[in-house]
């Protein structure tokens, strides 16, 4: 319809668009992945491939098969925080994930670069095509949680994941300033307009412990997570802290040894959540 505001709580109208289950694309022959969660904001630099790769290493830590594919086609980074270099391998028709020193299977647009620093200049359905691709024709081998990197925003990738790839859920990452907040309402708003729940939210950066004294700080402003939270009936909120050490090791490509107990309530709630198996019954 024209004056479709792709809202399918206030339409009425049985088309195409409310049968969600008729964008999904199918994983590679021989593929299987039980859960998928994507990590999302508004906006860029509030750290969400931090907060996918913490999530990642809990997941590995509590025994789950866990994977990584990294939709954030023009900005790749989980490969660097794992530290791997690792180049993806395939035959006709399908590419093997990366699997680094910790078990973890990635794919990343830095994966399949000659070298790392070479741009990727493409139009916005390119990207957008890759992103899905990296579902469809990548043999990710039993699988039990992936998590997906997403890019900042609500433009091509985001909608394309969002309708091509069955989520059991999405984790909203967001910083206190006033002006992220506005921002992360409209990732919220969109996953309610896809149908897709919110499983958690992390406010990264919302203080700061001083080494000496150990008093916090609340260096960007006031948090909001927990106002957010309820605003929107999100089951679970994170506060993680503006931490150097975490920093460098995610630099250092040894993010598997942060502590990730700040992401324990989350990362229960995404256990909660139904896997691609009950996708079915959803709608």
């Amino acid at each position: 319809m024209a004056d479709c505001t792709h809202d399918c709580s206030t339409c009425s109208s049985n088309c195409a668009s409310r049968d969600k289950s008729s964008f999904i694309k199918p994983l590679h022959e021989g593929a299987s992945v039980k859960k998928t969660v994507a990590v999302a904001s508004g906006k860029g630099g509030v750290g969400k491939s931090l907060v996918t790769s913490l999530l990642a290493v809990r997941a590995m830590a509590r025994g789950y098969r866990t994977a990584v594919l990294d939709a954030d086609i023009t900005g790749p980074s989980i490969p660097k925080a794992f530290g791997t270099t690792l180049r993806a391998t395939g035959d006709e028709g399908v590419i093997y994930p990366v699997r680094t020193k910790s078990g973890l299977q990635l794919m990343s647009m830095n994966s399949l670069l000659e070298h790392d620093d070479d741009p990727v200049v493409w139009r916005g359905t390119l990207i957008a095509g890759a992103a899905v691709q990296f579902w469809t024709d990548v043999l990710w081998e039993d699988v039990d949680l992936m998590f997906l990197d997403m890019p900042p925003g609500t433009g091509d990738v985001p909608l394309s994941v969002f309708q091509s790839i069955p989520l059991s859920g999405i984790v909203v990452v967001t910083t206190p300033q006033d002006l992220v907040e506005m921002i992360v309402k409209k990732a919220v708003n969109m996953a309610k307009m896809m149908n897709v729940p919110v499983l958690g939210l992390v406010e990264n950066m919302s203080y700061f412990t001083c080494p000496d004294c150990g008093k916090q700080y609340e260096i960007f402003g006031p948090s909001k997570a927990a106002e957010l939270a309820k605003e929107y009936d999100i089951p679970a909120v994170a506060r993680l802290p503006i931490d150097p050490a975490v920093a460098r090791l995610a630099d250092t490509g040894r993010i598997t040894e942060a502590n990730t107990d700040a992401l324990a309530d989350v990362f229960l709630s995404i256990e909660k959540a139904r896997g691609i198996e009950d996708f079915g019954k959803q709608n």
